[in-house]
């Protein structure tokens, strides 16, 4: 259905007035439309180098805006059912960090799943918050940690009566969702404010066949990608607000610490016309999106030694919903892990999917593929399967139990630290993160206790060439803990 007013795009519209001007550039960027960049601009065109342009009246201030900006941000805000909305080009990462920081000051409690993403230990550093970290289900058939249950957000709350909000991910990166409207309800009954990371359902919005999204579970804020599943460019995302337990100014007041002054217009045109697309079309592309990963589901669930996973894990622990768009196949009975799988797809068939993990890979469906693109995707893992013989079901390789937390994280950031092999810091305060990246979600936080189990599976992960980050040591074979040198 096409919402009042959503068929504009007042932003857009004054940059292509803008251009058509042909106004002489005395102002930054430094290459003037491309004149000082020519290589770029022979690469890229010269329409896209007019458009890297920086606030100006016609074109409005992100930090302060009163004319189109404003004007884009109100339909966003209309189009996602919430009060407000505030354009971030710095990805969704700013704006969970500007969540955490609009409901949390130093010392403050917040619940947070254990699965969430890193950019959440920024916020806990940035704002001093202590975290409550809620261990999600997990599915040891899968080896995928899934959401957390409404009974362990209760759990947390009555345990920690005076914390401040409840942050959750909706959906996990594998398509999983929690009981939110529920978990809502609950958090403000006790006068918590609750913040979702919608960074992967940014089209949850736009058709009925998706999850429940945040503002419609009652949410106070959410941040959405809209570059990862509904269409504007990388890097560009919106951070959505409701109600009055967590007040506009304060939010807008955090926001100017990290905003930057010189916002790319690039990003933000394509949030304007993202947002027109979605709330007038997206409905009808996101039919034939769900009528082609369907089909791709049911096609290598006929693979032998495939498992694509989809709704029918809703009601299992860990999943009150599941998100079908994110095209998820266990590979574990055939003799490769998912990161082989990975890298065969593209080295041999030129298909790159979203990210893997020991058991699973993870292809995203969204409005830009075409049917094509599945039948290609089937067709590579039919012929990867055929030249592998399957192997009796084995359980995935279990998770380990995440470490106590000793020191808050920032502490633990501002705290004086020493290098030392991972064997050899079993025991001893993590000074570092250690994550596998995608998903982003920390193995190990700063200021918990490193266990042997835990040294175990980032070796493991290791063997398995998986890309892990956060440590200085870009091999992953040192680590720093809290102690003086």
């Amino acid at each position: 259905m096409i919402m009042t007013g959503q068929n504009t795009t007042p932003l857009f519209d004054a940059m292509k007035s803008h251009i058509e001007e042909a106004v002489i550039p005395f102002h930054v960027p430094g290459h003037k439309q491309g004149k000082g960049l020519t290589e770029l601009t022979d690469y890229l065109g010269v329409r896209t180098m007019q458009m890297d342009l920086n606030g100006m009246p016609d074109l409005d201030f992100i930090n302060h805006p009163s004319g189109v900006i404003m004007e884009a941000q109100k339909l966003f805000a209309y189009a996602f059912e919430a009060d407000e909305a505030f354009f971030l080009v710095n990805g969704t990462t700013s704006g969970v960090q500007a969540m955490i920081m609009s409901v949390c000051e130093p010392g403050n409690e917040i619940l947070i799943p254990r699965n969430a993403h890193k950019s959440t230990i920024g916020g806990l550093i940035l704002s001093g918050a202590i975290p409550v970290y809620l261990e999600p289900e997990c599915n040891n058939q899968l080896g995928i940690a899934m959401g957390v249950s409404l009974e362990s957000v209760c759990q947390g709350i009555k345990e920690h009566p005076h914390a401040k909000g409840v942050f959750l991910v909706n959906p996990t990166y594998y398509g999983f969702t929690s009981d939110l409207r529920s978990i809502v309800r609950t958090a403000h009954a006790h006068n918590m404010a609750v913040l979702v990371d919608e960074a992967h359902g940014a089209h949850l919005s736009f058709h009925s066949s998706f999850p429940l999204n945040a503002m419609a579970a009652g949410a106070d804020m959410s941040a959405v990608s809209m570059h990862k599943t509904a269409g504007s460019l990388t890097q560009s995302s919106a951070l959505l607000l409701q109600g009055s337990l967590v007040p506009s100014s304060r939010v807008k007041q955090v926001l100017n610490l990290s905003y930057t002054s010189s916002a790319s217009y690039l990003l933000m045109c394509s949030l304007d016309l993202a947002r027109r697309q979605m709330a007038v079309k997206g409905k009808d592309m996101l039919d034939k999106v769900l009528q082609w990963v369907a089909w791709a589901r049911h096609n290598i669930n006929r693979i032998p030694g495939l498992y694509a996973f989809g709704r029918e894990l809703a009601g299992t622990p860990g999943c009150f919903d599941f998100d079908e768009s994110k095209l998820g196949v266990n590979v574990r009975r055939l003799n490769y892990s998912g990161y082989q799988i990975e890298n065969l797809l593209r080295s041999n068939y030129l298909i790159q999917v979203e990210m893997s993990d020991i058991n699973n890979i993870l292809a995203i469906a969204s409005i830009g593929d075409e049917p094509e693109n599945f039948d290609a995707l089937v067709q590579a893992l039919h012929a990867i399967a055929s030249c592998s013989r399957p192997m009796d079901y084995r359980e995935a390789p279990p998770i380990p139990a995440f470490g106590k937390m000793i020191v808050s994280p920032r502490d633990a950031f501002y705290a004086p630290k020493k290098t030392l092999s991972l064997k050899a810091a079993v025991g001893e305060i993590a000074g570092e993160m250690i994550m596998a990246y995608p998903p982003g979600i920390p193995v190990v936080c700063m200021g918990e206790r490193i266990t042997a189990e835990i040294v175990d599976y980032i070796e493991l992960l290791k063997r398995e060439k998986c890309e892990l980050q956060g440590t200085v040591d870009r091999y992953i074979d040192y680590i720093q803990v809290l102690g003086r040198r």
